[in-house]
């Protein structure tokens, strides 16, 4: 008896078993709920750095993740697997203050998550401890309203300044409180131990530089990342190679930059790991040597990119100890 029967029979059982799973297989990629930790905690942040202040404060009871990692969150593009991370979140930390606003608003606006809190920390700062773009204290001119944000652009990167963690890491307790109130003890009480070791932190850099008057301590940077970590430090950032981040300066723009180092008694050029090796860092320290200037080149992280296997919740001190070792004895 022929068999061809039966093959035909069964190529007609499973085309008719994969029609009845197709709607339920559909073209959305799998929901990320189920791969969010123990606890109901669900946490999302824009970049590295507000991953360790946030990881902190939750601690054990939830999850925290990171959307971007490897890439800066300067106005990019939202990619599949960045808008997952959010599809399940309750809460997205961002800094805010234009550096990662545009692509906050096309993750939350591609997102079917409704119920998303996007929480600018950045923002929420008193103005007072903000700096403007040129690296000056806000508001520092009596008088000086600066009520109205559209009249001046503020330096972003406040999560350089320690003292402007501590206070972004109360502003993480008080949403995650609001959000989760029958967590809202163990929140406190792991922000104050976290802030406890951010203040730590401080004091050491403060040691490292203690044999140099603050007035010595003047540097240049690859770009104007470092304003805040600066300030903490009574540093003073005299100038940045790259007016605009990624764009090398001219040859009128590095002569002026030569002479401001040589009246300002300038050695010391700090760069970002991704900077450090930049043709503007290479031809002023290389200038400088030449005209008799011994140029330091060291590195300082801004903290906005992380390796996935680096990135723990004791990253963000890590990084900050690794940029207060890199500075110490540079302006003896």
């Amino acid at each position: 008896m022929s068999r061809a029967p039966l093959r035909v029979a069964a190529g007609i059982g499973i085309v008719a078993v994969l029609a009845a799973l197709l709607p339920f297989v559909g073209c959305k990629p799998p929901s990320t709920n189920t791969s969010w930790g123990p606890g109901n905690v669900k946490v999302a942040v824009s970049f590295p750095a507000l991953y360790s202040l946030a990881a902190n404060v939750v601690g054990d009871i939830g999850t925290v993740k990171r959307v971007k990692s490897t890439q800066g969150a300067h106005g990019s593009e939202v990619t599949a697997t960045e808008r997952q991370v959010v599809e399940s979140a309750d809460v997205l930390f961002i800094n805010g203050l234009g550096l990662d606003d545009e692509f906050a608003k096309k993750l939350r606006d591609s997102s079917s998550n409704p119920s998303l809190k996007v929480v600018y920390l950045g923002n929420m700062l008193k103005h007072k401890y903000l700096l403007e773009s040129d690296g000056c204290a806000c508001c520092a001119e009596e008088g000086h309203n600066h009520d109205d944000a559209d009249e001046h652009v503020h330096d972003p990167h406040v999560w350089m300044g320690l003292d402007r963690a501590v206070q972004m890491v109360d502003t993480i307790r008080l949403e995650l409180a609001e959000r989760y109130p029958e967590h809202k003890d163990k929140f406190y009480a792991n922000a104050e131990a976290y802030k406890d070791k951010l203040k730590a932190i401080k004091a050491e850099g403060e040691k490292a530089l203690a044999d140099s008057q603050p007035e010595a301590r003047k540097i240049v940077t690859a770009h104007g990342s470092m304003g805040y970590f600066a300030d903490t430090f009574k540093i003073t950032v005299v100038d940045s190679i790259q007016k605009t981040a990624g764009k090398e300066p001219t040859k009128k723009q590095l002569d002026e930059l030569i002479e401001k180092c040589k009246k300002e008694g300038v050695k010391v050029i700090a760069a970002e790991p991704q900077f450090s090796k930049l043709g503007g860092v290479k031809t002023l320290s290389e200038e400088l040597n030449r005209q008799g200037i011994k140029a330091i080149l060291i590195e300082l992280d801004n903290l906005e990119t992380a390796s996935t296997e680096d990135l723990k919740a004791d990253w963000y001190e890590t990084k900050m100890r690794a940029n207060i070792a890199a500075l110490k004895d540079v302006f003896k």
